[in-house]
Order: structure tokens, then sequence, then C-alpha cells
């Protein structure tokens, strides 16, 4: 499982006081708001402390503590933002972080194994898994009446396909 999550990668500068501009990648936007402090990657992992959090359009803009400048803070452009797993919101019941489906063996309730989890497709409604082995490729919806239980220690993803979805 991975330790680390990107939540944003920092696109560009914001004004001239060492702001940036972060297209957020987490369902959660709001999420920056709570953060004390986050990891840019970038040639190297460094952590800054968040001195400030603004919502503007699509985008989440942040201060960082000892970035002041829009030339300082243009160095992080293209930057991806990390949180470790322990600072991630918590999952309820039935849910899962996505970065721990991939590579899942899928298996139906009849016990075939239709190959491994290779994408996620996130279509407004609900998620669609992509299951691919060496012969073809099943989207299956990622809705209770389809996914049956996600076994993240065993590997293992049991599903029950409807009608029509292997076709």
């Amino acid at each position: 499982m991975e330790q680390m999550f990107t939540i944003g990668k920092i696109v560009n500068t914001h004004g001239v006081k060492g702001e940036v501009r972060v297209l957020p990648s987490t369902d959660d936007v709001k999420r920056f708001g709570k953060l004390k402090e986050v990891k840019v990657e970038n040639r190297t992992m460094t952590t800054y402390e968040i001195e400030t959090v603004r919502y503007h359009k699509n985008f989440v803009l942040l201060k960082f503590k000892g970035i002041d400048t829009m030339n300082e803070a243009e160095l992080l452009k293209n930057s991806l933002l990390k949180i470790d797993r322990k600072d991630a919101l918590p999952l309820k019941k039935d849910e899962y972080y996505q970065c721990d489906l991939y590579g899942l063996r899928v298996v139906t309730d009849t016990g075939r194994d239709l190959g491994k989890l290779t994408d996620i497709l996130m279509t407004g409604s609900n998620d669609v898994y992509v299951v691919r082995n060496e012969e073809k490729e099943i989207l299956i919806p990622a809705i209770k009446q389809c996914i049956l239980k996600v076994d993240l220690e065993a590997g293992e993803m049991l599903v029950h396909l409807l009608e029509g979805l292997e076709d």
C-alpha cells in the first residue's frame, strides 16, 4: 500500500507574494484547509508549512511559510503535493483509497478469475473499474450490485457481473 497520497499539483504562481495555484486531485477540496503542512515533490521531497489557503474557481491557492516572492513560488511549478497516509481523510464503511485498488485480482461470485483491476474511470455518477486479462477488458461499475467484497489484505475483489457487462 502506498504510504503517501498525491492531493494536487502546483500548476502556476498566483500574484507576487509567493502564492501557488494548485489543481486539486482529491474528492474533498476543502481538505486543504485542514492541513498544517504538505510535502512538495519536485526533484526532491520538501515539507512546507501552510500559511494560508484560499479557493478560486477550480483551484486552491496556497501560501507556504518561507515562500514570499513570485520567483520563489515559480520554482515549485509542476510539483506534486503529497500527504502521509495518516493525514488522509478517514474512510467510511465500504470506501477505499483508489490507489489501494489498483492491481487487485478480480474474481466473480461463480469463482471465475477476470484479471486485475488496472484503471478506474470517474464518470460522475459512479466510478467504473477497468479489469484486464490477456484476452480482454471488462468495465465493471463500482456499485453495490456488482462489487460484493473488497479484501485488500488478500489482494482480491469479489464481483457479480450484471447481464451484458461482458458483451
